[in-house]
């Protein structure tokens, strides 16, 4: 049986907008997160961030330890005020449980946006729930995407393995970008190949053809992170 998290939407048994449980966790604690606050009511900390009902029944949500307790409108308000400057979108024809992890590296990586093209319904269960945390558009097709990304300065790169795409390796990645991905196998569709500024590929050595839809844009975004973030914060650091 599935435990509904504490932010599930209403109706989230439905297959499709149902959450992944958290990580498994075979040899750590049983529990994730942290049980009400020490000492009850009388203790509760006076800071408009907090939430009543986490703060009195708990914190199992899959945020770092500085959030524990905030409500998702607190912890989406302090993301904001730090984001990158990059974007991430995703074309959505096969409902591609890629969607999710895909979301969920962005959250991570503190993506400015995340882009969904196509279809506006996606598969959710790979974003153990950071889409909450995530800002998330939606466009009807490739050239809304691109002419919503060049009226706010950003160039649009896809990801394909084509002739004449860059080197991931050895390009200069913009600070401004918005990486464009395709669906598992298929790859990017040809209107997304017309709309792209530019594609690039990412270098292997082995004998498949591609590597994983998800798995492609975690390199992609670290390659930016490796660039441009501020990698002096503890706070980036975490074991």
């Amino acid at each position: 049986m599935r435990v509904r998290e504490y932010d599930d939407p209403p109706g989230a048994a439905d297959p499709d907008t149902a959450r992944a449980p958290y990580d498994p966790m075979p040899h750590g604690p049983a529990e994730v997160g942290v049980g009400p606050w020490p000492g009850g009511r009388e203790e509760w900390p006076d800071d408009p961030r907090y939430d009543p009902d986490l703060l009195e029944h708990g914190d199992r949500r899959n945020v770092v330890d500085r959030y524990r307790y905030w409500s998702m409108e607190a912890i989406v308000a302090d993301l904001d005020t730090r984001r990158h400057g990059f974007h991430v979108a995703i074309e959505n024809w096969q409902h591609d449980f890629n969607i999710g992890t895909i979301v969920r590296t962005a959250n991570a990586f503190l993506a400015a946006e995340v882009h969904i093209v196509g279809n506006r319904r996606w598969n959710r269960r790979g974003a153990m729930v950071t889409d909450r945390y995530q800002h998330i558009r939606h466009h009807l097709d490739v050239p809304a995407l691109a002419a919503h990304l060049h009226e706010r300065g950003v160039r649009l790169l896809g990801i394909d393995n084509l002739p004449g795409s860059l080197h991931l390796e050895t390009m200069a990645v913009p600070r401004d970008v918005c990486f464009l991905f395709g669906q598992e196998g298929p790859g990017l569709s040809e209107a997304a190949r017309e709309a792209c500024d530019a594609t690039f590929s990412i270098a292997q050595f082995g004998s498949t053809r591609s590597i994983n839809a998800s798995a492609a844009a975690a390199i992609a975004m670290h390659a930016w992170v490796r660039e441009h973030a501020d990698l002096s914060s503890d706070e980036t650091w975490r074991g």
